[in-house]
């Protein structure tokens, strides 16, 4: 995310509860898939995995990116 989306996610995060779950989950992900990037192997199932969690991670970033627009001037 740029610096003007963390800044309207900074300012908005405590006044919009459904802001707030995407931001939690989204940062859940990145800590999981940070986990899996640490292993040194992946097995073909792992890889998978990992995949899936990107495309999670990313849906939630477009949901909070979606949030963020109807806070933009």
């Amino acid at each position: 995310m740029d610096k003007a989306e963390i800044l309207l996610i900074e300012k908005y995060v405590h006044q919009d509860a459904e802001l707030q779950q995407h931001v939690e989950e989204h940062r859940r992900l990145e800590g999981v898939l940070e986990e899996f990037n640490q292993r040194r192997y992946l097995t073909p199932e792992g890889q998978v995995e990992r995949k899936n969690l990107q495309k999670r991670k990313l849906r939630e970033k477009e949901k909070i990116i979606m949030i963020l627009d109807k806070y933009q001037p």
